[in-house]
């Protein structure tokens, strides 16, 4: 029976996800992809859940595939058994939000993986870089198409194309990450994060983050109907109705996912 690539922690209402495959940087195989592809549709399942966080294990977040096993793949079998696509799509799947504790370099199918997330953070330390073109690939998991719309056309056809890694500062600059943080207050502050999110209302923070994923495939008319259809449908809701209760009654709002 092989080892666990991927080790599943529940912290009252947060999942924690590391990457467990230090020896090798947590490089992405068909394991640790499909074992972070099942603890996705299972966290979909639970209601309970209503934030992730994920984590490499050791110094590097994660450094892309696992070359020596896509070597053994055949040609044919790429589009099957690519773990760069399953996992990027896995977690960009989840319906709650995701944040991404980038505890060093994200190369590769890392990057992809933490471009997938809904918020990223890194230690002062971490590169990123989609290194693909200098091996004679491009990138596969979805690096070509979320990278310019988190850091604009330019940056990201420039790293695309040059397959030159950046800084966690440059990183900060355009956009592709929210906070830089000191390695010992990264779990801290991934914490911190996922503890506010937990706070809100689930459906309205799932549905928020369904208008702003699904909005920026839409002209802006498609975009603003999809928010007032969403927005529509949470009236309804019993958090709705909590959350205006709290406001009026200066107390902190419990929130059910009802």
């Amino acid at each position: 029976m092989p080892q666990k690539t991927l080790t599943f922690e529940k912290r009252d209402q947060t999942v924690w996800l590391t990457l467990n495959r230090p020896r090798t940087g947590n490089t992405l195989n068909l394991q640790l992809a499909n074992e972070l592809a099942d603890a996705c549709r299972r966290m979909n399942q639970d209601d309970e859940v209503r934030a992730v966080v994920i984590i490499g294990a050791g110094n590097v977040f994660c450094a892309g595939c696992d070359l020596a096993e896509l070597r053994a793949v055949r040609a044919g079998e790429l589009s099957r058994a690519n773990p760069a696509s399953l996992a990027s799509t896995a977690v960009a799947a989840l319906d709650c939000p995701v944040v991404a504790a980038i505890n060093g370099d994200a190369f590769g199918a890392g990057l992809e993986l933490a471009l997938s997330c809904d918020i990223r953070i890194c230690v002062r330390t971490a590169r990123f870089a989609l290194p693909e073109t200098a091996y004679g690939l491009i990138p596969g998991g979805g690096g070509t198409q979320r990278l310019p719309r988190i850091v604009g056309k330019g940056k990201a056809t420039e790293m695309v194309l040059t397959a030159e890694p950046i800084s966690a500062i440059e990183a900060f600059r355009i956009g592709l990450v929210s906070e830089v943080v000191p390695r010992r207050a990264l779990a801290a502050e991934a914490g911190e994060i996922a503890q506010k999110l937990t706070g809100r209302a689930p459906i309205a923070v799932r549905y928020a983050k369904e208008a702003v994923n699904k909005g920026m495939d839409m002209t802006l008319a498609q975009g603003l109907r999809l928010e007032a259809d969403l927005s529509f449908l949470l009236q309804s809701t019993k958090d709705r109705a909590e959350g205006i209760r709290a406001f009026l009654e200066k107390r902190k709002a419990t929130f059910r996912g009802e």
